[in-house]
């Protein structure tokens, strides 16, 4: 039997338990195969399809720049930019490249969740002490609404509360989050900001990271 090379999923061109070498008793098969990475990078977006079993596809994203993250305690998601990768818990050539894979952390544009927040609770978010606001800012903050729209936002004054630690990136703009999508599979980097243990938790293993 000719044993091609390639990526393959079998179990043939293991080692017995023993240590003893396994005999191919038949070809490969179709179903046993693999493909490479995708090795999604930070980019123009370009995604490739890949067709597979039963005519179904795969959507192969080489490079992506943006996608759609969640901040869960606000229950919101909004679209935004990537910026760059932070942590890969696997492999920091993974860092280093800008790879995007699932379970990775990266920091995000947190415009759009700041102009959310100040637009829903008539709070400033992420701004630094004693410097004025830009006329846009002030004109979202301030804009006119009726006296029912104006006693929502009060009450949704009384719950709005954002941990010190995400309120200290919110003034840089750059948000920690996790991707929970696999762009190499989906063809989308979707994931969730970092709060709470979790955020408490990567804030530590970045602080180790540049200690080295």
């Amino acid at each position: 039997l000719s044993a091609k090379m390639g990526i393959s999923r079998d179990s043939f061109h293991k080692r017995r338990a023993t240590g003893a070498r396994r005999a191919p008793i038949r070809m490969k098969r179709k179903y046993e195969l693999g493909r490479p990475a995708a090795m999604t990078r930070l980019g123009e977006k370009r995604i490739h399809t890949v067709r597979t079993r039963g005519g179904n596809r795969k959507f192969r994203a080489l490079r992506l720049d943006q996608g759609n993250f969640a901040w869960g305690t606000e229950s919101v998601t909004f679209k935004t930019r990537l910026i760059e990768v932070v942590y890969n818990a696997s492999n920091n050539e993974l860092v280093r490249t800008n790879t995007l894979v699932k379970g990775c952390i990266v920091q995000i544009d947190g415009h759009p969740f700041r102009h959310w927040y100040e637009s829903h609770y008539s709070v400033p978010l992420g701004r630094k002490k004693g410097r004025e606001l830009s006329a846009e800012d002030s004109a979202n903050l301030n804009k006119a609404r009726s006296k029912h729209a104006k006693r929502k936002v009060d009450a949704r004054k009384k719950t709005c509360n954002v941990e010190p630690l995400l309120e200290e990136q919110f003034v840089t703009g750059r948000i920690y989050a996790r991707i929970s999508s696999r762009p190499g599979q989906s063809g989308r980097c979707d994931g969730y900001i970092l709060e709470g243990k979790e955020l408490e938790f990567y804030r530590r293993k970045l602080r180790t990271k540049k200690g080295h």
